[in-house]
């Protein structure tokens, strides 16, 4: 038996409309060509599909099997067309955003509010890009956009500006480097440092300032929540280093003081690493967009 979609929307169109000369009518052919498509399907079938002669129009047992049938299939068939229409015209697609920057999240959160409001039919997911290789990942089309601040030559990917940070020491107001005017990486020998649980090339602190300067602090101890880093910090628990949009409210807190990193400070630049193909796509422009927004606002802070 060979059905088509055809003849599961003639089947659902008969059912709706109670009768052939309603249900020829709404799908715009005569109720003669709409008589001769059942009859060839229920010969197809060998059963009849519906009760003659009942007002309105039923459907047989056999016909309210295809019928459920054009119920469970139609809707998905219209639901892929949609997918597809909205692939064309820019406004559906897949956004999954993969980060090699641990404290990202905080950033990253509230623009991905905004692009969801303006977005709703992209499906968003975030994988922290820490747990794998996030790189490779992108070029396998595993993740569609990698935030990271190590811009590496990969072929067929481009590798945007987002803005620029710096790295930024906080500690509690009472701790004795609250004096300084700056630190250095010497200050850090006979300081339990409190960072993020990721490997060392991938924190600032280490990848600019300690491991060039071969220094090693007294304890390191790693920590998930920057909420919980900023209150072992206050407690004098040890001290951290952080990007500055992170500690843009507690600088202005009495519990705590930041510093800079050198006396000319530790500047780096974070990237939105993308696919070639990619850059053209509506949403992944507008994503880009709010990013840049939302820089200028923690930059005006």
């Amino acid at each position: 038996m060979h059905i088509e979609f055809r003849h599961l929307r003639t089947i659902q169109a008969i059912h709706e409309a109670g009768g052939l000369a309603r249900a020829a009518e709404q799908m715009n052919i005569t109720q003669s060509a709409l008589s001769h498509q059942v009859k060839g399907l229920e010969d197809q079938a060998g059963v009849e599909l519906f009760v003659r002669r009942s007002k309105p129009l039923k459907l047989s047992p056999a016909g309210q099997r295809l019928l459920k049938l054009a119920q469970q299939v139609l809707p998905q068939v219209q639901a892929l067309q949609d997918e597809f229409t909205g692939l064309r015209a820019g406004s559906t697609g897949r956004m999954h955003i993969a980060i090699e920057c641990h404290a990202c999240f905080e950033w990253l959160f509230p623009v991905l509010e905004h692009f969801r409001r303006a977005w709703p039919d992209v499906d968003v997911d975030i994988r922290p890009g820490l747990a794998f290789d996030a790189l490779p990942a992108l070029l396998r089309e595993e993740v569609d956009l990698v935030v990271s601040s190590d811009p590496e030559e990969l072929p067929g990917v481009k590798f945007v500006e987002l803005f620029d940070y710096k790295a930024v020491f906080v500690a509690a107001s009472t701790h004795p480097l609250a004096e300084k005017p700056f630190v250095e990486a010497a200050d850090f020998r006979a300081e339990t440092l409190i960072t993020y649980p990721v490997e060392r090339t991938r924190l600032d602190v280490f990848s600019q300032l300690l491991i060039p300067a071969k220094v090693e602090p007294a304890a390191i101890r790693q920590v998930e929540l920057t909420a919980v880093i900023l209150l072992l910090v206050a407690s004098n628990r040890g001290v951290s280093v952080l990007p500055d949009w992170v500690v843009r409210e507690v600088k202005y807190s009495s519990d705590y003081v930041t510093r800079p990193l050198t006396k000319a400070g530790i500047t780096r630049r974070l990237y939105a690493a993308v696919r070639s193909d990619d850059l053209d796509k509506p949403f992944m422009g507008q994503l880009l967009k709010l990013a840049e927004q939302e820089a200028r606002k923690l930059q005006s802070i």
